[in-house]
């Protein structure tokens, strides 16, 4: 048998889960015929036959997971060559899950249980950093490990994070545990804007106005070498919230385009990223990032920052408000603000400057 296995997915993305397979044994397929359909972090996309012939085993169910250089398709004839980079193996029929780590986390640092308690955990799979200890001295008893075990039982089955929303887990540790964050919180005054304003593109030509302005925002920060890289392209990274979890594609050098292009630029992004159509080159190397959370729900908030970006700006839900107009009170449309800012790369001075900036620009009427 020829054994084609997962080749090299490109990103640095190491797995892919199997979303439909396109074909079955005892089928004869073409060189470049789609295999099957797998979803890694960035997209869905098709697995093209590399072989002309009659394909003899299929590697994995739909929704395993499958890691690049595990056997994904055995074709008949052959030497067993394939193609892909091996860096790892699977048995023939074994089912491809992710692995887990087999030693302690840091979260199972100051738990007290005995080697018996211990063993009674992983017999019921049950995490020890989520058991209330009471034995002596905040020991775990095996009395605390079952009661646990009972309430996930009643809880039901867990969900394990898989696609966009495993990765957005990973990059929410990672920002957590990396990132100095601070938010600066403001209210535009938009009640000036002519009827039926698109208020992403008002948005986006705000944050390009502010980093003009101020520029360190529009940057990337290095913690390794403690430094930082001021950007001339502005490269918006646009949250969509969809289905599968949150994605950011990338609304390239928006301080060159036109209104129009924007506009349709914008509408075919979010639209693209929604049916999972667009490329990985477009979910990567964002400068700066937008997320109007408004039409969700939610007047002010502390968007999380990425490395190696340095800010997010959060949109909220627009209100009416009493205000201060022409020294008399009037009702206006405000548009709550959020910036949050790595603090390790921006100073409060230059985040406040932004912003001003920002609602500078949005207040006026063009």
């Amino acid at each position: 048998m020829r054994i084609f296995k997962l080749p090299d997915l490109g990103e640095g993305l190491q797995e892919a889960e199997i979303v439909t397979w396109h074909v079955k044994p005892g089928d004869t397929v073409a060189v470049d015929q789609p295999l099957a359909s797998v979803e890694t972090a960035k997209a869905i996309v098709d697995i093209p036959s590399p072989y002309a012939g009659k394909i003899v085993r299929l590697y994995g169910d739909e929704r395993a997971v499958a890691r690049v250089g595990q056997p994904l398709v055995a074709f008949e004839g052959g030497d067993d060559a394939d193609t892909g980079t091996v860096v790892g193996k699977m048995e023939v029929g074994q089912k491809v899950i992710a692995e887990a780590p087999a030693a302690a986390t840091a979260l199972a640092h100051g738990i007290k249980a005995t080697p018996a308690v211990r063993a009674l955990a992983r017999k019921l799979n049950v995490d020890l950093a989520m058991v209330t200890p009471t034995g002596a001295d905040g020991l775990i008893t095996s009395n605390d490990v079952q009661r646990a075990a009972r309430i996930l039982a009643a809880i039901g089955p867990q969900e394990l994070l898989r696609g966009v929303r495993k990765v957005m887990a990973q990059s929410m540790t990672l920002a957590h545990a990396e990132v100095a964050s601070a938010t600066l919180m403001d209210d535009a005054d938009i009640d000036a804007w002519p009827t039926g304003t698109n208020v992403m593109l008002r948005l986006v030509r705000a944050l390009v106005a502010a980093c003009k302005v101020e520029p360190s925002l529009n940057a990337w920060y290095d913690s390794q070498a403690v430094g930082r890289r001021l950007l001339k392209n502005v490269d918006i990274g646009i949250a969509v919230d969809t289905p599968d979890g949150l994605l950011v594609p990338v609304l390239r050098n928006v301080e060159q385009r036109p209104a129009g292009e924007l506009s349709a630029a914008l509408l075919k992004l979010i639209r693209d990223t929604r049916e999972r159509k667009v490329p990985p080159e477009d979910l990567r190397a964002n400068t700066i990032t937008l997320s109007n959370f408004g039409p969700i729900g939610g007047r002010y908030a502390s968007p999380i920052v990425l490395p190696p970006t340095v800010a997010i700006v959060g949109a909220g839900r627009m209100r009416k408000e009493v205000v201060v107009f022409n020294d008399q009170p009037a009702v206006h449309r405000v548009l709550p603000l959020s910036v949050t800012f790595d603090h390790r790369a921006v100073t409060g001075g230059e985040a406040g400057r932004f912003m001003a900036a920002m609602i500078a620009d949005l207040e006026r009427a063009d």
